[in-house]
């Protein structure tokens, strides 16, 4: 079997890097993409195998994705598997949101989907096959309060891949999205928004039960089987559930939950 080529947004650091890690462990020859030089290089350096290559974009810009996309076609021809991963977060209600924050959350969580898929769909749908894996988040299922571009951005990507597995169901190509709950990775580093949020995001990051090792283990395992909605963290998959089978409950839980730790 020929080497798989897997492209990851955001392979700098976090989770795309820890995902990165697996793919190389697997076999594949990795495309680590980031927006900072010496991190994604960095990145590139830790991965065992051969055939690995570092490269920087910015996926909240249709230009630079363009660029990227010329780069891979002309190193590897495509990609057997598309990752997008890249994006960043914010915290606040819906009246401290500016549209400078609508804006930015929608460019670089959002359209950083639809131009990833845009751009590498055509040449997997030639081939006959292929995978797209987008990292949304449990904000995007969760409906809660505090979070607003964030959530909103996250439930685009949610639904963006719904529809996306319906349009390719039959022709060869997998899609799943990643809706991980908090965990420690350096994402509130370049969070926007409330201040008050970003602390309370902080101290569930610090008390969760997952790892970042966790949960691209478990994003991985997932993947490699196929699966659309990957929730890799503990206590998500049950709280889904319960959304999902008793949506008045998990609505007074859910309020009485983020009043408690807004405390």
């Amino acid at each position: 079997m020929s080497q798989r080529r897997v492209l990851i947004t955001g392979a700098g650091s976090g989770l795309g890097l820890a995902l990165a890690l697996r793919y190389a462990r697997s076999g594949a020859r990795v495309a680590c993409v980031d927006l900072i030089a010496d991190r994604v290089e960095a990145a590139r350096a830790s991965l065992t195998g051969q055939g690995h290559i570092a490269l920087l974009a910015d996926v909240g810009s249709d230009e630079s994705m363009q660029a990227l996309f010329e780069q891979i076609q002309e190193q590897w021809g495509g990609v057997d598997v598309l990752i997008n991963n890249a994006g960043i977060a914010s915290g606040g209600p819906m009246t401290e949101t500016t549209m400078e924050e609508w804006r930015k959350l929608l460019e670089v969580d959002l359209l950083s989907v639809v131009r990833g898929c845009r751009l590498f769909l055509p040449g997997m749908l030639k081939a006959g096959k292929g995978q797209i894996l987008s990292t949304a988040s449990f904000a995007g299922l969760a409906g809660a309060p505090g979070i607003m571009t964030y959530g909103v951005a996250k439930a685009g990507v949610v639904a963006l891949s719904e529809q996306l597995r319906a349009e390719v169901f039959d022709k060869g190509i997998l899609v799943g999205v990643i809706c991980p709950s908090f965990f420690r990775t350096n994402l509130i580093d370049t969070a926007v928004g409330s201040d008050k949020t970003k602390k309370m995001a902080l101290k569930m990051m610090d008390t969760s039960p997952d790892t970042i090792d966790s949960v691209a283990d478990n994003v991985f395992a997932a993947a490699e089987r196929g699966k659309f909605l990957i929730i890799p963290t503990k206590h998500e998959p049950m709280r889904w559930r319960f959304k999902r089978w008793f949506p008045n409950q998990y609505f007074k839980m859910l309020v009485k939950l983020v009043k408690k730790e807004m405390k």
